[in-house]
């Protein structure tokens, strides 16, 4: 019954070509069709379903807020199947595992220990992509993001990893005696802040410290951002797992915990993991559980 509802396979398949290259020529080029062919698959979806999917009104076609969702629905739907036969076939097998994580997470926590993965699986190669930015996992692309927050990330499957809170650290010769009560006591300081990122300024509002500026805020790469607090450049907000043995060491001191629940989640698309994805997932798993 649910089959008998959908359109024909062909006219998705190049409405999906289509959203996704913009062009019914590069579309056309895509499926190995002529232009033509994909235009005529085109008006052949909206009269099925009844709806305007393409804005012809301008010099290049468009989609139209139905066409968009249409869209969004294909490429979720044709990635779902593409990974499932990708598991099945291994036809990617040679593709490097792509793991995206930030760049404080890869140097303190990730890198140190994925020596252990490689002498398990010498025959896995490993891309690891640090980065502020949260990227999605997607079929082809990248494999697997380990990623802070609430586990919340919508049309994504995440577990979570490691429990670390928020800490705010300074090195002692930078902080002295200053025994803080409000982080509007800490105005007066330099600050360092991971590229890309705003934590600093979101902790200063949301404990209502606006309109008023730290001292210097220098916006650094996050393994730098964590070398410069060890040597007193600044203040950092960062996360337990990245400067806990600093603190515990004495090169950084705690001067305040948010989010004692907060914590990184490991962040997969999906469906079933190829198998180099299904190795380095253990392997996560039992590294955090150690």
């Amino acid at each position: 019954m649910l089959f008998s509802r959908l359109p024909p396979l062909s006219s998705l398949r190049a409405f999906s070509a289509f959203s996704e290259t913009g062009s019914v020529t590069r579309a056309g080029e895509m499926l190995n069709v002529s232009h033509a062919a994909i235009s005529q698959q085109l008006r052949a979806l909206e009269a099925h379903l009844g709806l305007k999917l393409l804005d012809r009104t301008g010099r290049t076609l468009e989609l139209t807020q139905e066409g968009q969702q249409l869209a969004d629905a294909l490429i979720a739907g044709f990635g779902r199947i593409a990974q499932a036969v990708e598991a099945l076939t291994e036809a990617d097998a040679d593709r490097p595992l792509h793991v995206s994580t930030s760049p404080s997470f890869a140097s303190s926590w990730l890198m140190p220990r994925l020596a252990g993965f490689r002498i398990a699986h010498p025959d896995i190669d490993i891309m690891i992509d640090p980065t502020p930015n949260l990227n999605d996992p997607t079929p082809g692309g990248i494999d697997v993001a380990i990623r802070y927050g609430d586990g919340d990330w919508k049309g994504l499957d995440a577990e979570p990893l490691l429990q670390s809170p928020i800490w705010v650290v300074a090195a002692p010769d930078l902080i002295g005696d200053t025994d803080p009560k409000a982080p509007s006591d800490l105005l007066h300081f330099p600050w360092l802040q991971e590229l890309g990122t705003s934590e600093a300024s979101e902790w200063f509002a949301q404990h209502g410290v606006t309109g008023r500026r730290a001292k210097g805020v220098i916006h650094v790469p996050g393994n730098l951002m964590l070398d410069g607090a060890r040597s007193g450049q600044g203040i950092v907000v960062t996360t337990r797992v990245a400067v806990e043995e600093d603190v515990k060491a004495g090169r950084l001191r705690l001067l305040f915990e948010e989010r004692p629940d907060g914590g990184y989640h490991i962040v997969t698309t999906p469906g079933v993991p190829r198998l180099q994805l299904r190795a380095f997932l253990r392997w996560l798993k039992a590294e955090a559980a150690r």
